[in-house]
């Protein structure tokens, strides 16, 4: 069905908590393990709808924050989520009390039971007030986040648009468009440090009312983190600056080389060659056909997912004034249809969209159709990030169908960016980790933190004298911060993953897709320790991962010159 004919209606929350105190007592008064599975999976039905109709939700909202209808709506969403979980947990604590244990492992699989553990240690009815604040707030962000302007080039730009102006080979322009964002932050100012202190004091509160002495525990149960805590984390962060941070540095060295400019400043960092990034060759309309063509040629599985996409509207990738910023697929359960959401500029990120994003959804397309359980299709997050971080690379075959002459500029300049990305992201999660760790931090006291981490992670940084930057607040354009906490990070694990089964394809394209597949088709039925695995790849945190992928990468630059 296309996207524009799903039909929405409200969920009727009454009727829902009607079903699951029914589904608790049958599961509870069941004979065998057969009988707890039917009352589960007719119970699942029911929650597939209710997250389907939330999907569009955020679909339309996202797509028009103008919507007075849909921000409702939205409104309604985040005061009902708590409740909904609420129920879910009540169900997932009846599974996870059953006599019949062992044989609903053997049938749905044991990930589950360590995922249902999870999710109900990290809920009790006594958070669903500050869950809810919580919501508001997010809420509040995205629709000033949305709502933000600029007058710039004669014309008012939404944020998302200054993407082209900071790229421009003219280095006066790429400040100017800098100068205008960093201001247009610090006109928020107050009211981005009072949402985002509201954030941290709510999510400390919900911790402390779990028991715990901050958010840290209930932030790792919340994103359904099965094989790792943050140890693990930390020591996978150490050996980024320890090992990976150099490998950078130079990377930044020959970028300064390449522009010809005795220093790089903030506004020089998005531009990697003096005549202008690579970006892909004709109109958003061009891009969408070479996208098609691309998933027809990689392969028979690929072929169909595209034209699924296309034929049912599941993308709405044009940038708009009222329309969020950013990028996201979200999936539809009862269509079993990912969509794709994200904002086109001109840059090579429109290419990104339709490989990172449609690596998601592409996912998320495979496992619906695997007759898996819902809480079984997708795995926990950095898994996820596997998939679209990975068919960015894996489509290498194909670049040249967006960007032309250019492709060999647009696959240096992939490989810098996504190399440079790793210890931002780092940046991200040991910042999260301070100030939740430390949640009392004023304003001052939090950008002062960030730019600490800048000389840490991003030594060859210089902010110069520009707005918001130089003193500290350029975290607050990191939407993840707000509105996921602790999110971040998964993309820097999914990046070492994608850069193993790029290194493979290196050598052997069809052995690279053939692991890929078989990632991608196990959905969430194994954890993300043992997927890596049975790709024959490295955990990313394991001692010398990151040691050994850096050395590859930086091989493959030295090679493949300009």
């Amino acid at each position: 069905m296309k996207f524009s004919q799903m039909p929405y209606a409200r969920p009727d929350l009454a009727a829902f908590r009607s079903l699951t105190e029914k589904t608790v007592a049958r599961l509870k008064e069941a004979g065998s393990a057969h009988e707890q599975i039917e009352a589960y999976r007719a119970y699942e039905k029911a929650s597939n709808t209710i997250e389907t109709m939330a999907a569009i939700i955020t679909i339309r909202h996202t797509i028009d924050a103008k919507d007075s209808f849909y921000a409702g709506e939205q409104d309604w969403l985040d005061e009902s989520m708590p409740q909904i979980e609420e129920l879910s947990q009540l169900v997932n604590q009846a599974l996870l009390d059953s006599p019949f244990r062992a044989e609903l492992a053997a049938e749905l699989g044991e990930v589950l039971f360590t995922n249902l553990e999870i999710a109900v240690r990290g809920f009790k009815p006594e958070l669903m007030e500050l869950m809810m604040e919580e919501n508001k707030l997010v809420s509040e962000y995205q629709k000033l986040s949305a709502s933000a302007t600029v007058e710039f080039d004669g014309k008012i730009l939404p944020l998302t648009k200054l993407g082209p102006y900071k790229q421009s080979t003219d280095r006066a322009v790429r400040k100017a468009a800098f100068v205008a964002e960093g201001e247009c932050y610090d006109l928020h100012r107050e009211k981005l440090d009072e949402i985002f202190d509201k954030l941290v004091k709510n999510r400390h509160a919900q911790g402390r009312l779990m028991g715990y002495d901050n958010y840290l525990p209930l932030a790792y149960d919340r994103l359904g983190r099965n094989c790792y805590g943050p140890e693990k984390v930390a020591a996978f962060r150490a050996q980024i600056a320890q090992d990976l941070v150099p490998i950078v540095a130079r990377v930044k060295e020959d970028q300064r080389r390449r522009l010809g400019v005795d220093h790089l400043y903030f506004y020089d960092d998005g531009l990697l060659f003096p005549d202008g990034n690579a970006d892909p060759q004709g109109s958003a309309d061009d891009i969408l056909r070479a996208g098609l063509e691309m998933y027809h040629s990689l392969s028979p599985e690929t072929a169909e997912f595209i034209d699924f996409l296309y034929e049912n509207e599941l993308l709405d990738v044009l940038s708009k004034e009222g329309k969020a910023p950013g990028g996201y697929c979200i999936s539809i359960p009862d269509y079993e249809a990912p969509f794709i959401f994200s904002n086109f500029n001109g840059t090579s990120g429109d290419v990104d969209v339709l490989t990172h994003e449609a690596g998601h959804a592409f996912a998320d397309f495979r496992a619906a159709r695997k007759g898996y359980i819902r809480a079984l299709q997708n795995p926990t997050i950095e898994a996820c990030e596997c998939h679209s971080m990975s068919m960015e690379f894996l489509t290498q075959d194909y670049h040249k169908l967006f960007f032309g002459d250019l492709t060999r500029k647009y696959e240096i300049g992939h490989c810098e960016d996504s190399l440079i990305f790793v210890p931002y992201g780092c940046m991200v999660d040991e910042f999260q980790h301070l100030i939740y760790e430390n949640p009392e931090m004023t304003p001052e006291e939090r950008n002062q933190c960030w730019l600490e981490l800048e000389k840490k992670y991003r030594p060859w940084m210089d902010f110069e004298d520009l707005p918001c930057f130089s003193r500290g607040g350029g975290w607050q354009r990191q939407q993840h911060i707000y509105m996921n906490p602790f999110y971040y990070i998964d993309y820097v694990l999914a990046q070492t993953v994608a850069f193993q089964f790029w290194i493979v394809s290196m050598s052997d394209r069809e052995d690279a897709w053939k692991r890929y597949l078989a990632f991608v088709d196990k959905g969430g039925t194994c954890t993300f320790e043992d997927l890596v695995r049975s790709a024959g790849l490295q955990i990313p945190y394991e001692p010398g991962c990151v040691r050994r992928i850096g050395a590859a990468i930086g091989r493959w630059i030295e090679e493949n010159p300009l």
